[in-house]
Parts: structure tokens; C-alpha cells; sequence
């Protein structure tokens, strides 16, 4: 199952997947094609046999925003990054936020309830403090949850306290947190050790009661160590946690914005050290890469243990904006030391099996999309987007990458691109060897042929060189032989 791992008009960020019943499912947000904000669309759970994860089943509407009881009579509630976890007493229960769109503006977290994993899901409570007051301590925002032999741990929060160049906010701006955040300045000075940490509590049988907590178990930049490998990926957000074996791993995405890391402890509540980055959604850090291969600004997933393989979901983006964000998936190791080494981001994706090079293959199944030139993903112009009813990459300029990784390639493969725009030529490439194609500029799109001759698992780099940009639309494999028949 290539990446994305849904439909190209399926857009399901902050992906929190979860065996239940032989079956895996991904609970996340629900962006819209083209949106002007975050999570526009009602909650949809997808699901897959765990012996057949390219069989994606979607249920429709898991949780409606109808739901909630901050939306009657107004369409003014986004649902924010949920997650789900079996209760004691057999039924499925989704955390989740609700928020106004474009402002945080963090309010309780909710919790929805449901006989079946997948839903639909009714509105059970507000989560409240012992005295009933709803809990608003550190910045309540995308929860993790899990139900460890019978105790209810959830997580939370927002590690913003630092702008992306490390520096501290202004005076100016700490104003402006009361109205953001919804919290007042006492509520803010008070909240120690920062406002910004991710946070732990314990919840009641009843699922929505706070037992114990909340406590910090994770510094943001604010609160870490100068000296420590935790202020080099410090907790921004993102949240979700798992227990393998005997070790609690807090996932999280880090103040670069674009990678998912880890923590570890022995303890639910306490004592979390930093161990190192699972995945970048543009491959920073991999292998010591220091140029972004993709766009990106925002990153949030988990693992998963799906017949008996390690997999990460995770989601890219499309459309040069934050707002259109689709699943993707890779499979992982855990070594005997429960270090997870750092994996790329492919096209091949949940499979790990590389792709046969036969057949078309969209655009979208792209992985790389870079200028060797551009050391920040957000310079990178190109992009995912959709031209009338096809999906395409846009805007590839001069010095411009896309790559695929990877494909079974026998050597006696005729490679055909399908791109219009302007004038130069397209340097195909193994990483090792290359072929050329001279292109004309064209207002449709036209099929340019070479031979490829390259034998083995290999990943498929596509340079354009020329003076006016050109779009993408496909790449397809074609056995010479087979011609002749």
C-alpha cells in the first residue's frame, strides 16, 4: 500500500492507530481538500484487517461535530487530534478537543462513547476535577490516552513558550496568550513548571473524573536543560503514549515541527528521558540529512504493533499549506535496547516491500519533493495539489527533485513521465545513473519516453533543468518486449 495510505481526496492527519478485534484503526482528525483551517470535517475512522493493511475500510462519520454541545446552534467547533482506548467496561472511549476555528483558545477536553471501535460515538462528558470543575491546568490540547492493566493515563498539552528561533516570546505577545489560550495571567504565572509542558492525569472509573494529576512529565523549551538533548527536540506537541513491555514510550512532535520523538520511562507519571527521533515527515536527521526532502510544518503520530511488525503513522502535507494533510505509514524496528532508529519517509510505505515497476503511478506517490539549494521546507515551492480533477505536483522549477523510493527495477523497463510546461529536460536517475529527456513547453500534458536500464531495488529521482516551470502528473512503466507482442 503506497503512500498516502487512503484515497488522494482523503485528507486524515494525527493519526492515533490501535488494534481492536484483529483489526487495526486509525482515529485522527479530518482535514478538507483545499480548507482554510485545521480539522474542518467531521471525525471518519478507517480501519484494516491486521493480516492486510492495503485492505482500508472507511466507516463514514465516526463523531459528528452536531455532537458536541458547544456547536448547537453554530458551526463555530473544529474537532481537534483525538484518540481512543477500550475501557474496563468493554466500550470505546474518544478523547478529543473541540475548538473555535482559527484560534486555540483551549478549553476542556471532551470524551465521546461508543459499543463498537468505530463508532458512531455520543457526547459523554467534559473532563472535570474532583470538584467538578472542568480541568484546565497547562494548555489542554490533543490527548493521548491508554488503558494500562485497568488504570486510565491520559495525556495532554502545548509546548509553545519560544518561537521557532529560540528565543522567548515578547511581553507583547504573553498579553495576547490570556485571550489565545483562554487562561488568565494568574493562571498562567501559577501553572509551574511552565504552561507549556505536556501533562499527566489519572481518570476515574467513570472515564471522565481526574483520580490524580495533573502532573508534567515532559519539558517544552521553556523548561529543559540548555545542555540537554531534550532542548534540541523539546515537547511542542502531539502527544501519544504507548507501554512496551515494561517501558512507558511518551511519542511526541518536537519544536522543529516536522519530526515525531521519543521518551522513555519506567514510570507512567514521571521520569521521561529523551531517546531520539522515530521519523521526519522531510527526512531531517536521517542519515545525518541536513536538506529537507519534503515540505513540511506540522507532524503527529504513533506506533503500532500490527502482526507482529513495528509500524509509525504519521502525515505530510499537500497544497503548500498546513490545512490539507494526508496518512502515510512506514514500518519500523525496535531494537533489544528499545531504541527506535530514525526511519525515512517512503513511497512503498506500510507495505516495506519495494514497488513494482509496472503500470502508472500517480504524481502523489511521490515521497521527495526538494531543491538541493533550499535548507528550509518551508522555501520549498513545488507541491501536491489538484488541477481540475487530476492530482499533480505543481510548480517544479530549475535545480527541482521528485523522487520515489522504491521500485524493483529488472533493467529492461521504458520509463514514460507525463509533464507539461516549460522548456528544458527531465534527468532520470538511480542515484547512481542517469538518463536524459529533452522537453518541450506545452499547455498539456505529454508523455516523454526513456529506457531505463537500471537493475535492483532502487529509488527513482526525476531533475528538471529549465527556465519556466513545469507540472507532474504521472510516471509509468512499460516492458519493452512487450510492444512487440
Amino acid at each position: 500500500m503506497p503512500n498516502p495510505i487512503f484515497p488522494f481526496n482523503e485528507y486524515i492527519p494525527d493519526g492515533e492507530p490501535h488494534v481492536f478485534n484483529d483489526r487495526v484503526f486509525l482515529y485522527g482528525s479530518h482535514d478538507k481538500e483545499d480548507g482554510d483551517r485545521f480539522c474542518m470535517l467531521d471525525y471518519s475512522v478507517y480501519s484494516a484487517p491486521v493480516s492486510d493493511l492495503s485492505n482500508w475500510t472507511c466507516h463514514g462519520v465516526s463523531y459528528s461535530k452536531n455532537e458536541d454541545p458547544r456547536s448547537k446552534g453554530t458551526k463555530l467547533v473544529d474537532y481537534y487530534a483525538p484518540d481512543c482506548v477500550k475501557g474496563n467496561d468493554g466500550r470505546y472511549y474518544l478523547y478529543y478537543v473541540a475548538m473555535g476555528p482559527n484560534t486555540l483558545n483551549f478549553g476542556p477536553i471532551s470524551v465521546a462513547v461508543s459499543d463498537k471501535p468505530e463508532g458512531p460515538f455520543s457526547y459523554l462528558h467534559d473532563i472535570v476535577n474532583k470538584e467538578g470543575e472542568p480541568l484546565l491546568k497547562y494548555l489542554t490540547n490533543d490527548p493521548c490516552v491508554i488503558n494500562d492493566e485497568g488504570h486510565i493515563y491520559l495525556y495532554y498539552g502545548w509546548g509553545l513558550g519560544r518561537d521557532f528561533r529560540g528565543k522567548i516570546l515578547s511581553p507583547i505577545y504573553k498579553i495576547v496568550q490570556e485571550k489565545l489560550f483562554n487562561r488568565t495571567k494568574k493562571q498562567i504565572k501559577e501553572t509551574k513548571p511552565s504552561i507549556f509542558s505536556c501533562a499527566f492525569i489519572e481518570l476515574e472509573d467513570d472515564m471522565f473524573t481526574v483520580k490524580r494529576g495533573p502532573l508534567p512529565v515532559l519539558d517544552s523549551k521553556t523548561t529543559a536543560n540548555k545542555y540537554s538533548e531534550l532542548y534540541k527536540h523539546p515537547f511542542y506537541e502531539a502527544p501519544s503514549i504507548r507501554k512496551i513491555k515494561d517501558v512507558y514510550y511518551l511519542i511526541y512532535s518536537s519544536g522543529a515541527n516536522n519530526e515525531l520523538c521519543y521518551a522513555t520511562s519506567k514510570y507512567p507519571d514521571r521520569d521521561f528521558i529523551y531517546k531520539g527521533v522515530i521519523i521526519s515527515n522531510s527526512d531531517l536527521g536521517y542519515k545525518n540529512n541536513k536538506i529537507p526532502k519534503m515540505y513540511a510544518d506540522t507532524i503527529h503520530g504513533s506506533i503500532e504493533f500490527i502482526n507482529k511488525k513495528w509500524y509509525v503513522f504519521y502525515h505530510r502535507l499537500t497544497r503548500h499549506n498546513n490545512f490539507s494533510r494526508q496518512a502515510c505509514a512506514e514500518e519500523i524496528k525496535i531494537n533489544d535496547d528499545g531504541t527506535i532508529p530514525q526511519v525515512e519517509i517512503t513511497s512503498q510505505g506500510i507495505d516495506g516491500k519495494p514497488l513494482l515497476a509496472e503500470g502508472i503511478y500517480s504524481s502523489f506517490y511521490a515521497c521527495n519533493i526538494y531543491n538541493n539549494k533550499i535548507k528550509k521546507s518551508n522555501k520549498i515551492e513545488a507541491m501536491f495539489c489538484k488541477e481540475n480533477d487530476e492530482y499533480i505536483i505543481s510548480n517544479i522549477k530549475n535545480g527541482y527533485i521528485v523522487g520515489y523510493k522504491y521500485f524493483l527495477l529488472k533493467g529492461d523497463e521504458e520509463l514514460i513521465i507525463y509533464v507539461k510546461g516549460g522548456k528544458g529536460k527531465l534527468v532520470v536517475s538511480d542515484g547512481t545513473n542517469s538518463r536524459e529527456i529533452l522537453i518541450k513547453k506545452t499547455d498539456t500534458y505529454i508523455p516523454y519516453k526513456t529506457d531505463l536500464l537500471f537493475v535492483g531495488i532502487k529509488p527513482l529521482f526525476i531533475k528538471y533543468i529549465g527556465k519556466e516551470s513545469i507540472n507532474l502528473l504521472n510516471i509509468e512503466f512499460r516492458r519493452k518486449e512487450n510492444e512487440n507482442n
